[in-house]
This record gives C-alpha cells, sequence and structure tokens, in this order.
C-alpha cells in the first residue's frame, strides 16, 4: 500500500503489506491527560444551562454537565484513560510524517504547534486495550487537533488500525468526532474517504468486529465514510451527526428542517443510530457488546 507522498520531490512513503504491530511505549503524556480527575477549583459555567460548577469536577465527570447532561468534547487521551482498563492502553506506532501537498501558507508551522500543545502526532490516536477484560483495538479521533479533520495521515492511520485490529485478530472501536476532510490537503484529504472505506470493508469481510462510536460533531467526509460502515452504530446524547450542516441544507433546499434534525436523537428515530449510549455509561455498553461478540 503507497501513502501519498508531498509535491518538490519528497520521495512516496511504501510499507510491506504484512509488517508486525508495534506500539509506543510508554506514551508520554501529562497528568492531566492521563487522571480524570485532574483539573483546578475555577468554575465552570455549563454552555446549555448556566449551571457553575469546579473544573475538577467537571472532569471528574467525563466533560459532562451534571446538571442538563451536555456531553461537551473530551480530549482523545481523556477518552482512552475513562475507558479502558488502567494500565492496559499501548499505543500502536503508526509513524506518519507532516505532508504539505499544497503548500499551504503556515500549515506545516500549525501542525507542529498542535502537536506540542496536545501531545498528538495527528488528528487520530489509536493503540490496544482492555475494556473489563475484553482486549479491543481501540482509536479515538482529536477534536483537539484541527477539529479532528481527516487528513493523509488520519485516513492512513484509521487504516493501519484496521490493519492492526486484524494481524491481531481483536474487534475495532472508533470514536468519531470531526469536521470532515481536511481542505488544507485539497482532494487528497477527499480520497482517504475510499481508503478507510475499503479498509473497513476488508476487515468486515475477514470477520471482524467494527463498533462505532458517533460522537459530537461527526459530520462531512468522516461521516459519509467509515464512521457509518459499522456492525454496530452507537451515538453520545445530542452529538451532530450527517454531512452537510443543517445551515447549509436548509439554503440548499430553501426548507425549514424538523426540530432536531441529525442530532442523535433524530438519527435514532429513523434507524441511523442503534442506540445512544451516555458517556458514563459507554465503558459497561462497549464491556457488553464485546463480551456478546467474543
Amino acid at each position: 500500500m503507497k501513502l501519498f507522498g508531498k509535491k518538490k520531490g519528497t520521495e512516496v512513503l511504501t510499507r510491506a503489506s504484512k509488517e508486525s504491530v508495534e506500539f509506543v511505549e510508554p506514551a508520554k503524556y501529562s497528568d492531566e491527560d492521563t487522571n480524570p480527575e485532574s483539573g483546578s477549583d475555577e468554575s465552570f459555567t455549563c454552555s446549555g444551562c448556566s449551571f457553575v460548577t469546579t473544573q475538577s469536577e467537571y472532569r471528574k465527570n467525563q466533560y459532562v454537565c451534571p446538571k442538563c447532561g451536555k456531553h461537551d468534547r473530551i480530549p482523545a487521551m481523556k477518552r482512552v484513560t475513562a475507558l479502558a482498563d488502567k494500565g492496559t492502553f499501548r499505543q500502536l506506532k503508526i509513524d506518519i510524517p507532516v505532508l504539505d501537498p499544497l503548500g499551504y501558507p503556515d500549515y506545516d508551522s500549525k501542525i507542529k504547534k498542535l502537536q506540542n500543545d496536545t501531545g498528538l502526532d495527528e488528528g487520530v490516536l489509536s493503540g490496544v486495550c482492555e475494556i473489563e477484560g475484553n482486549k479491543c483495538v481501540v482509536a479515538v479521533m482529536a477534536s483537539e487537533f484541527l477539529m479532528g479533520s481527516m487528513g493523509i495521515a488520519v485516513g492512513e492511520k484509521v487504516t493501519r488500525t484496521f490493519e492492526a485490529a486484524e494481524q491481531l485478530k481483536l474487534p475495532v472501536i472508533i470514536f468519531t468526532a470531526s469536521g470532515g476532510a481536511r481542505m488544507q490537503e485539497g482532494i487528497l484529504s477527499l480520497m482517504q474517504m475510499a481508503k478507510t472505506s475499503a479498509a473497513v470493508k476488508k476487515f468486515s469481510e475477514n470477520g471482524g468486529l467494527y463498533i462505532s462510536v458517533l460522537t459530537h460533531p461527526t459530520t462531512g467526509g468522516v461521516s459519509a465514510s467509515f464512521a457509518t460502515l459499522a456492525d454496530i452504530t452507537l451515538a453520545e446524547p445530542g452529538a451532530l451527526i450527517g454531512f452537510a450542516g443543517p445551515r447549509v441544507i436548509e439554503q440548499t433546499i430553501g426548507q425549514k428542517l424538523p426540530k432536531g434534525f441529525q442530532r442523535a436523537e433524530f438519527q435514532l428515530d429513523h434507524g441511523f443510530v442503534d442506540q445512544i449510549v451516555e458517556r458514563g455509561e459507554m465503558r459497561k455498553v462497549l464491556a457488553q457488546l464485546l463480551r456478546l461478540h467474543k
């Protein structure tokens, strides 16, 4: 399989089709990332109901308002920490260089700054872990990294996640959170839709179980590819799930959309989602699904 190369003389990267699965050990993250109870005593005000609590309580509650239940975006590593059995997560080693096929202004420097600020190398974090003793491969799209947009590196990392799961004979769980394709990489970002979809199909044909968890927001090229091709599709409450946004659709068709259009609850009512799961129950539900499909 080939990875698209960068213009101006950069070599196209190639890899063997049956390379061994490698891990990054130990993954280096701050205590704030790995400790779900970390946080200051500064106040936090919910944007949904204006309830006031402390930052530490808010983070302890996995970025969910304890009063109205509004699910805010959660950093990728905090998601993994809340999900995996303690000490079981091992990050997959998937080294993808920063590619800038269009020579987009300041793109390289922006990526490097995000890498320093977030501790992530790209917009998705993937690895192997156990959930209540059930081993699986998990990938979490990082909304803190260019809104989880899918460029060349993200598409390649998602593809390799499925390939690693196939080699290890493990199910895949992916938490999606994305604004869609990364337009700084032009048409090559759109090509990741086909690549990731092909990876899902191959994984499925070989008997692999794929569970997709749609979080806020899951839109654009991600929703139109691997995010919605799972055997089981879960969603968090209130998540925006769709291709184009409601405002764009209204302007295009010249009609007012139904209340709650594209939200997780609307998608559940119309058969697009199998179940809505609150963040505090996600670990238990996923563990049960993994046990049922052993």
